[in-house]
């Protein structure tokens, strides 16, 4: 199976990473590790098919603090809620997997929005439609169609912080016309 030819520059991003995640395995950066590591990983790309992570070639730092804050906000939030779940209600608390589509279709931000999504307690990933851009989340504490709209409308919010953040001309002129509400619709 032949591919298509990827350039150097559209491939560093991912070797890069390939070469921190090595030195991070190891716990050792000295050079000759890492320089090791890049060799390794330069074997990787060119053996084994790996999508081209296409980045926008932009990141407003001014749009990524208070997102980040934001994060930590509703990470600190979410962790009392499961606390308080798990020690008020116990097994009682119904759960729900929840189809929520995304505006992009681009790869990496359906993966950093499922990353963000993942990193809050309370709710996972438990699929990705890649064709459809679709994250299917399992959610805590979900009993309401008010609940699904909610949980759809706070990932397609990580979404747009992560468009304004990140995102291309395109994505970001489409999050801006389109400002659409969370899909309504009952849980899977």
């Amino acid at each position: 199976m032949s591919r298509k030819p990827i350039s150097f520059k559209t491939e560093l991003p991912l070797l890069v990473w390939l070469v921190i995640v090595w030195g991070a395995l190891w716990q050792d950066f000295s050079p000759g590790n890492l320089l090791f590591g890049a060799l390794i990983a330069i074997l990787v790309a060119k053996l084994f098919y790996l999508p081209p992570v296409e980045l926008s070639g932009r990141f407003s730092i001014l749009r990524a603090i208070p997102f980040a804050l934001g994060f930590l906000a509703k990470v600190a939030a979410a962790s009392f809620q499961v606390m308080y779940l798990a020690v008020v209600s116990g097994p009682k608390v119904r759960n729900a997997v929840v189809a929520v589509p995304l505006r992009s279709h681009s790869d990496l931000m359906v993966t950093a929005t499922g990353h963000v999504i993942s990193l809050i307690p309370g709710s996972l990933v438990v699929e990705v439609d890649r064709s459809t851009s679709t994250l299917y989340i399992h959610a805590l504490n979900i009993s309401t169609p008010a609940d699904i709209a909610r949980i759809r409308r706070e990932v397609q919010d990580i979404e747009a912080g992560l468009i304004r953040i990140m995102g291309t001309r395109e994505e970001r002129d489409a999050h801006g016309a389109e400002g659409r509400p969370a899909t309504e619709g009952a849980a899977l």
